[in-house]
């Protein structure tokens, strides 16, 4: 028997995946997460075999559940399920360690053979997910990558400065440049858009 849990937020839809796949004869729902931070305890409680994961969730977000699961040596395997494909998504899960990457909208036996070709040792991705996630082309220099991950963090120009032994000036050109680049206003949309893209 494959037990698994249900992680989404929409309550309606979990509530139906969650009675489908119970029908099948191998599967076993062991429970269900409405968040990300509810889906991480439950997951490190029950140790189900599979998870089905949403990506977009409040708290926490699945990809973000998924690399701590990772970090933490959980042997669950994760398959992520979405209703679009977002540049950088795709990557980050496959670092993540997903095993799973489809959409929400698929038939319930294809979800229940997704489970199965998982827990087998494989990997199912639906074609639409993967051709929609394809980057557009980096604009951001080396550097640049550098200075925002620093301020995605909360670093001020200052402490960016320091960590990189950069000049305040420098580093204040290297923000404009930033900005200039992504066609954006503030240091908060930089990042957004950057790691939207999968830039960072």
């Amino acid at each position: 028997m494959i037990s698994i849990i249900i992680a989404e937020d929409q309550r309606l839809l979990r509530g139906a995946m969650a009675s489908l796949l119970d029908l099948e004869e191998d599967i076993e729902v062991a429970g269900e997460a409405g968040d990300g931070a509810e889906a991480l305890a439950l997951i490190e409680r029950v140790q189900p075999d599979v998870c089905l994961m949403d990506i977009e969730m409040p708290l926490m977000s699945g990809l973000e559940v998924a690399e701590l699961l990772k970090s933490r040596g959980c042997r669950t395997k994760i398959i992520i399920l979405t209703t679009f494909a977002r540049p950088g998504y795709f990557e980050r899960g496959v670092k993540a360690g997903i095993q799973g990457y489809l959409l929400k909208d698929e038939p319930v036996d294809k979800l229940a053979d997704a489970i199965r070709r998982v827990m087998g040792g494989g990997r199912e991705v639906s074609p639409e997910l993967v051709f929609g996630s394809l980057r557009e082309e980096n604009p951001l220099s080396d550097r640049e990558r550098e200075i925002l991950k620093l301020a995605a963090a909360g670093r001020s120009a200052g402490e960016i400065a320091a960590a990189l032994h950069l000049s305040y000036g420098t580093v204040r050109n290297y923000i404009s440049e930033i900005l200039s680049k992504l066609a954006v206003k503030t240091r908060i949309e930089a990042v957004r858009l950057a790691e939207d893209k999968g830039w960072m």
